[in-house]
């Protein structure tokens, strides 16, 4: 039998340290429909919730907080833990599939 080299999540978590890569996986989710806040949970974490707070100037407690889907982050400290990788929230129109007109 194989013996696996790596859990899967290890080699994730090892990726997710790449700013590219984290920029990447966060747009992959949102196509998917994960929650914000879940996304951001994986790579914030993945990253060290420490380190990634010292980045942003913001206290580790509040980062916990913000990634925390049983809290409401406001959307300018969503906006602040996403700059990093070069995002943000935006609101934009959702478009409509044309409707073809029958003669």
């Amino acid at each position: 039998m194989a013996r696996r080299s790596q859990d899967w999540n290890v080699g994730l978590a090892e990726d997710l340290r790449d700013a590219e890569f984290a920029r990447e996986f966060l747009l992959a989710a949102m196509d998917e429909g994960v929650a914000i806040q879940v996304a951001l949970g994986k790579v914030i974490r993945a990253m060290g919730v420490k380190e990634f707070a010292d980045k942003i100037d913001m206290a580790a407690p509040n980062v916990q907080r913000a990634i925390n889907p049983r809290h409401n982050p406001t959307l300018e400290t969503l906006n602040r833990l996403l700059d990093p990788f070069k995002l943000r929230l935006v609101l934009a129109p959702a478009e409509r599939p044309k409707r073809r007109r029958v003669a």
